[in-house]
């Protein structure tokens, strides 16, 4: 669906706003409740259509997932499927992350492909060799793909790139896996660092992330917890270079300025003011 936005500038942003929980954080963490066999609780998780997807996705396979308040709860102990729908995975291009945690639970899962073809560049590819080399059988049949893995076995897997997606899943897989799991050449966005925060909350034994390689010990018996997302750089990013464009002087509740670096370098490079105390704080100084 298309829409049309306009926007009238010329005017100052003044005011504060409070950072919601970052999408690319919160969806693996969805997928990553497969492993936790009691109840979730998700604060500060975004209201969005993907986190609807994920939702969606959830009770599908015979999980409760409903809100209470500003929290997502989430329980999966009632799992009884294995297979999602062709209809599920187009609602979203990052459905595959469920993919490892299916796996790894139930020791066999069926979807289709994301968009649900498998003609040219398959996005996946990486999750799917580093998911094979941890043991599982996946057959790719008429845009489907059927998983099987009676056994998952840690080992050195090294990703070709360091693939955030392929990272997140294969962190999922290992979960499962018997004995350690190394992922080389690892994704090191701040958001996998969050999962594995997450899964170490849930008991988990993940570290390393943030770094190129990351470490799972396999086998732990995973149980529920209460869970703060993390807040979305990208959109505290966008607030801050809005500011920066328009003047102004405005407050970022709940931000994280080392999730921001690259950004707020920029803009104090080019003569912007930023405190941070409980929140981040942009003011143009002067700057033509």
């Amino acid at each position: 669906m298309s829409q049309l936005l306009s926007v009238r500038g010329g005017r100052r942003l003044e005011g504060e706003v409070t950072i919601q929980g970052a999408k690319n954080s919160v969806l693996p963490i969805l997928a990553a409740t497969l492993l936790a066999r009691g109840q979730v609780a998700l604060l500060g998780c975004p209201r969005l259509r993907d986190v609807d997807a994920s939702i969606r996705i959830l009770r599908h396979l015979g999980c409760d997932a409903h809100w209470e308040a500003d929290a997502l709860a989430v329980d999966t102990t009632a799992l009884r499927r294995c297979e999602i729908s062709d209809v599920l995975m187009r609602e979203m291009r990052s459905s595959a992350i469920f993919l490892g945690a299916i796996l790894a639970r139930c020791g066999q899962a069926d979807l289709s492909y994301p968009g649900g073809c498998e003609l040219g560049p398959r996005p996946i590819d990486l999750h799917l060799s580093g998911l094979r080399d941890l043991g599982a059988e996946i057959r790719e049949e008429g845009g489907f793909l059927h998983c099987r893995a009676d056994r998952l076995r840690g080992r050195e897997v090294v990703l070709r790139m360091p693939s955030v997606g392929a990272t997140e899943n294969l962190m999922l897989a290992a979960c499962g896996a018997e004995g350690v799991t190394v992922i080389s050449n690892a994704a090191r966005e701040p958001e996998v660092v969050d999962l594995q925060n997450f899964l170490n909350a849930c008991g988990a034994r993940v570290s390393g992330a943030g770094s190129s390689a990351v470490s799972i010990e396999g086998g732990q018996d995973l149980h529920g917890c209460t869970y703060r997302v993390m807040p979305d750089r990208i959109a505290a990013a966008t607030y801050l270079c809005a500011a920066a464009s328009a003047g102004g002087d405005i407050y970022l509740r709940g931000a994280e300025e080392r999730h921001l670096a690259t950004v707020t370098a920029a803009l104090r490079e080019a003569g912007y003011g930023l405190n941070q105390e409980a929140v981040l704080h942009l003011a143009r100084q002067g700057v033509t």
